[in-house]
C-alpha cells in the first residue's frame, strides 16, 4: 500500500509500527525489547521487586506473559526470582544491578527516540499530539470495555443451559 492510501486507522497501525520496529532493533544493540524495558522500568519505579502479579497488572499483560518475560530476564541476569515474604505462593521478580544498568541504557535510548521523533513538532503540535494519543486511548479502552459487555451477553450462562433441559 502506498503511503497516500494509509489514512485513518491504517495510518495509525503503520506509524505504530514503524516506530515499534525501530525501537526493538535499537533496544536490541544492548540485549533488550520493549517489553524487557517496560519491565524493568515498572521493576525500578516500584523500588527493584514486585510480585509477578502485581508487574503483570502494571504491565497490563496475563501472569503467564510475564512469567515467561521475567524467565527470559533471569537468564539475562537482569532480574532475579525470589519468594515472597509476605506470601509464601507468591514469586517476587528483584532487579539486579545489572538489571539497573540495562535500564539506564535502554531509558537512553528511549530518550533519544522520542527526541529524534518530537523534535520537528513546535511545543503547540506536542500538545496536541498528546492530546489526541489520549482521545484515542480513552475511545479505545471504551470500546475494549463495550466489546467484554457484548461478549459476556452472548456466553450462555449455567441457568440458560439448565432452561433449555427436559
Amino acid at each position: 500500500m502506498a503511503c497516500a492510501e494509509r489514512t485513518g486507522l491504517f495510518a495509525v497501525l503503520h506509524a505504530s509500527g514503524v516506530l515499534e520496529a525501530r525501537m526493538e532493533s535499537r533496544l536490541a544493540d544492548v540485549g533488550l525489547s520493549i517489553a524487557k524495558l517496560a519491565a524493568l522500568r515498572q521493576l525500578r519505579l516500584a523500588g527493584d521487586s514486585l510480585p509477578l502479579g502485581q508487574l503483570a497488572d502494571r504491565l497490563a499483560c496475563v501472569k503467564s506473559n510475564v512469567t515467561q518475560l521475567v524467565d527470559r530476564l533471569e537468564r539475562a541476569g537482569l532480574v532475579s526470582g525470589a519468594g515472597d515474604p509476605g506470601d509464601r505462593r507468591s514469586r517476587l521478580a528483584v532487579l539486579t544491578d545489572a538489571g539497573r544498568a540495562a535500564f539506564m541504557r535502554g531509558s537512553a535510548i528511549q530518550q533519544d527516540a522520542e527526541r529524534e521523533l518530537f523534535e520537528p513538532l513546535t511545543g503547540d503540535e506536542l500538545a496536541q499530539l498528546q492530546a489526541l494519543l489520549a482521545k484515542l486511548n480513552r475511545a479505545g479502552s471504551e470500546l475494549s470495555r463495550i466489546s467484554k459487555l457484548g461478549d459476556a451477553r452472548l456466553k450462555p450462562s449455567r441457568s440458560d443451559d439448565r432452561e433449555d433441559e427436559p
